[in-house]
Formats: structure tokens, C-alpha cells, sequence
């Protein structure tokens, strides 16, 4: 039986390290404790977290490049909002879940998952 509290701690710590702003911490975390967890429902919450980064990066690429292209800087305006709410509401709404739900990891909607 894996530890109830420590499974909320690193859950959430893998899901709020977008929050502490350094790119090395915010991957990082989540990573570590990937790597070093043996518990399985914390190892699916920080590999669903690197997919919620990654997912990040390749959006943040995208209106980068909408942006740069002075034609399509409406459309990146557009996007920028909901990306805005995507990036910041959706980590907090993971972190709430997994501190009330432990059993089972939080999977975030609409994101492309490149570890499984």
C-alpha cells in the first residue's frame, strides 16, 4: 500500500512545477520524481505532466510563429487568450484533483501524449 499524503505531495508537486517559472525546474521536477517513484498513480501524474509541458512548448511555438508573421498576428492575438486560460487554469484544476482524488492520476483534455 503506497502512502496516501506522499502520493498528494508529489502528485501536486508534478502538476504546480509549471508554476515555479525556471524551464530546468518546471521539467525537471516532474522528471525526477518520475525516475525516482515507485508509486505508479504518482509516475502517471508526472508523465502527464511532461505531456502538459510539452504540449505548452508546442503551442507557444505555433503563435510564436503566427506572431512573427505580420499578416496572422490577429490570429495569434485569438489564440493567445485561450492558450492564456489552457496554460494556467488547467495546472490548477489537476492540482485540486489529485489532492482530493489519490487513486487515480489526472489527465488533462486536449493534449497530445507523446509519453505513454
Amino acid at each position: 500500500m503506497y502512502d496516501p499524503d506522499k502520493r498528494k505531495v508529489l502528485s501536486a508537486l508534478c502538476h504546480g512545477s509549471i508554476f515555479f517559472g525556471s524551464l530546468l525546474v518546471f521539467i525537471g521536477v516532474p522528471l525526477a520524481i518520475m525516475l525516482v517513484s515507485d508509486d505508479p498513480v504518482v509516475k502517471d501524474n508526472a508523465k502527464e505532466s511532461l505531456n502538459f509541458h510539452l504540449n505548452v512548448w508546442i503551442y507557444e511555438v505555433i503563435i510564436a510563429i503566427l506572431w512573427g508573421s505580420i499578416i496572422l498576428i490577429p490570429l495569434a492575438l485569438l489564440l493567445m487568450i485561450p492558450f492564456f486560460l489552457f496554460h494556467w487554469i488547467l495546472p490548477i484544476i489537476a492540482v485540486f484533483n489529485v489532492l482530493g482524488n489519490t487513486d487515480a492520476p489526472y489527465r488533462y483534455p486536449l493534449i497530445f501524449r507523446f509519453l505513454k
